[in-house]
Order: C-alpha cells, then sequence, then structure tokens
C-alpha cells in the first residue's frame, strides 16, 4: 500500500474531502474513489449530469516548426486526418508494437499540439516524448502546472456548460475543441480549454482551467446540482461504453491490433512510424488473441486477472470486469485466442472456483442514444 504522506494531491482535493469523498491511493495521486455511492453517482451521468476531478492527468504542450510530422513518427494514427480545433485517440508504440500508453492529441495550429496522459505513464511519458522529439526542434512543456482538469459528463452537460459561456457549444463537434470564457463569480479571467471529449460514453466536456477558476468551477457546479463524480463510476461508465484502461486492458506486450484497436493504426499512410514493421507483420500474419467483451450469466462479477475457460481449459483472462448498472448485467473486457473471438461464442470465467457462463457479444456494451 502506498505511503500517504507520498501520495500527491490535486488543487480540488479539500474540496472533494468536503463534498464526502471517501479518498483512496490511485497512480501515486490521493482521489475520491466515491461520493454519495458509486450507482447513484453511475446513474447521475448516464441521466443528467456529474463532475469529476481528473487533475492527475497530464497535459503537456509540444511546439516547434512541422510538429504533427515529428509526432506522427510515435503514434500509428494519421495526424494529418485532424486540423486545428480538432483531436484524436491514439496510443504511443514501442518497437515491438506494444502500446506504451493511450492519449489524446489536440491540434492547436501549425506548431502547436496538446496531449493529455495518463497519470500512471506521465513521467514515463513526458520523458519519452522529449527523447524523441526535443532533438528534433520541439519543445515541450506541462501545460497543466498547478491548473485544474474537471470532466463535466452527462446529457445536460451541454446546458450546464452554455449557461456559463454564455453561447451555443453546438459549433464544437464530438472530439472539437476550442477557448471560451466563463461568467460567474470566480469564474472570470484566462480562457479555459474546453474539448468535446471524455471517458464515460456520454456527450460531455473537458475542461482546464486556473487552480482558482477550477475551484469556483468545481464549487458553483456542486451547488447548481451537479453531482460530484469518483474514480469508481468512472470505471463503471467507462467499461460500459467498453473503453481501454491502461495498464488492465493494454500494455506494452500488447499491439492495438490485439487489443481491438485495429481502428487506430493506419497502414495505408505512407509515414514511418516506431512499431509500423511490427504491426505489418501481424496484419500480415494475424493475431492470436484478441480483446473482446463479455457478458456472464447471473451476478457473478468477473475481476481482473480471471481465467477464461473453453471446453474445460483455461484460455484467456479477464482485463476488466464489473455489474453495469445501467445494462443490469455483469459484463467484462477479456483476452481470448482469435479464433474464439468471434460475437456468439460460449466462454466460462472461473471466479472462486466455479464456472460462470459467459458469451462474446459486440461492444461497446452501452452506446447512448
Amino acid at each position: 500500500m502506498a505511503d500517504p504522506s507520498s501520495l500527491r494531491h490535486t488543487p480540488l482535493h479539500a474540496a472533494a474531502q468536503r463534498a464526502g469523498g471517501r479518498m483512496v491511493p490511485f497512480a501515486g495521486w490521493e482521489m475520491a474513489v466515491q461520493f454519495t455511492g458509486l450507482v447513484q453517482e453511475h446513474n447521475a451521468v448516464r441521466q443528467h449530469c456529474g463532475v469529476f476531478d481528473i487533475s492527475h492527468m497530464g497535459v503537456l504542450r509540444l511546439c516547434g516548426a512541422n510538429v504533427k510530422d515529428e509526432l506522427q513518427r510515435l503514434v500509428p494514427t494519421d495526424l494529418h486526418r485532424i486540423g486545428p480545433g480538432e483531436a484524436c485517440y491514439t496510443v504511443l508504440l514501442n518497437e515491438a508494437g506494444g502500446i506504451r500508453d493511450d492519449l489524446i492529441i489536440y491540434d492547436r495550429g501549425p506548431e502547436e499540439v496538446l496531449t493529455v496522459i495518463n497519470a500512471a505513464c506521465a513521467e514515463a511519458d513526458t520523458d519519452w516524448l522529449r527523447s524523441q522529439l526535443e532533438p528534433r526542434g520541439i519543445q515541450i512543456s506541462d501545460h497543466k502546472g498547478d491548473g485544474v482538469l474537471l470532466a463535466l459528463q452527462g446529457p445536460d452537460a451541454p446546458a450546464r456548460l452554455e449557461a456559463l459561456v454564455g453561447e451555443s457549444l453546438d459549433g464544437v463537434p464530438r472530439f472539437g475543441h476550442r477557448e471560451v470564457s466563463l461568467r460567474g463569480e470566480g469564474l472570470e479571467g484566462a480562457a479555459v480549454f474546453v474539448a468535446r471529449t471524455g471517458y464515460t460514453g456520454e456527450d460531455g466536456f473537458e475542461l482546464l482551467l486556473s487552480r482558482d477558476q477550477g475551484l469556483a468551477l468545481w464549487e458553483r457546479l456542486l451547488a447548481e446540482g451537479v453531482a460530484p463524480c469518483g474514480l469508481g463510476a468512472r470505471d463503471t461508465l467507462r467499461l460500459e461504453a467498453a473503453m481501454h484502461l491502461y495498464g488492465n486492458d493494454m500494455d506494452d506486450a500488447t499491439t492495438p491490433l490485439e487489443a481491438s484497436l485495429g481502428w487506430l493504426v493506419h497502414l495505408e499512410m505512407p509515414a514511418d512510424f516506431i512499431g509500423r514493421a511490427a504491426l505489418e507483420r501481424q496484419t500480415a500474419e494475424g493475431v492470436s488473441r484478441r480483446l473482446v467483451g463479455l457478458k456472464l450469466a447471473g451476478r457473478a462479477i468477473a475481476r481482473h486477472g480471471y481465467p477464461v475457460r473453453h471446453d474445460g481449459a483455461v484460455v484467456g483472462e479477464v482485463t476488466s470486469g464489473t455489474w453495469a448498472p445501467t445494462l443490469g448485467e455483469a459484463i467484462a473486457l477479456a483476452y481470448v485466442p482469435a479464433a474464439l473471438a468471434k460475437v456468439g461464442t460460449a466462454l466460462a470465467v472461473e471466479i472462486r472456483g466455479q464456472d460462470q457462463p459467459a458469451t462474446v457479444v459486440k461492444r461497446p456494451f452501452y452506446r447512448r442514444g
């Protein structure tokens, strides 16, 4: 267990405690796992609106001539498919095609991009990007500093944010971003970076603000009835949407093709990138295993590391699992042999010594209407 004195705190740590947050160690930080309760917070995001403190995540600013061309050497996704005001989800790869981390890249113009990276990988990612890009003239800096990163998620999120901005955000598409000015006590100041991205399967926005603005916005949203949400609901929401968790559902020994992220790999583009040769070989030869979605019969919950069986033999392993509040079913992600990855395949998950029937299903488990 992590030494509590060594854990880092976000600028909203005390505010989260005042709101009833139950704090736990996570990726070197002390974060709220829940406030009123996981299911209540989950349902608030699915039905109305919730706000998450995600200030533990890293935000890097990359600047320099041809910055996208230089960054292209590190990711398999064609960065020239996005332009200023747009963003894409992608992965950093090693030479074997393994995933170093997943990230979102925001195009801010001809010589600037922002990247949001996972908290657990922030230091390693920063060192890696600097080693690869700074010798080629790209400057990399911490763009968050002591600021606040919030995720405002749910069907009511656009209206909530529009009321604070004073204008429609219909012109910001999914994975679009822009800078806005907020209105209200404590909210005025520098422009706020707003992106229509998230990790819940719902509409919503991620906002990068100054420390003072972030605290003021958090308090304003809670006073207006927006539910504060913790890591527990964040996990059940992302899993219903079949969104990957780095370190569970993929790692540096997993390729995007194995992780069912083949849509991120654009081998048709002429640009070279680290790991390209490995992915070309795997494309030609086929993968031996693949990440699939499972639905379990009954109420038993599959957890990370549980064995997956077929005809009595262990054939794979669960990477993430939960009871899905929206669906009223137990769901999981798991690696299985490619031959068993077809939708409808009957499998079993060993839970406390008992085999629980499971079926391979289409992902995502939940898609907003």
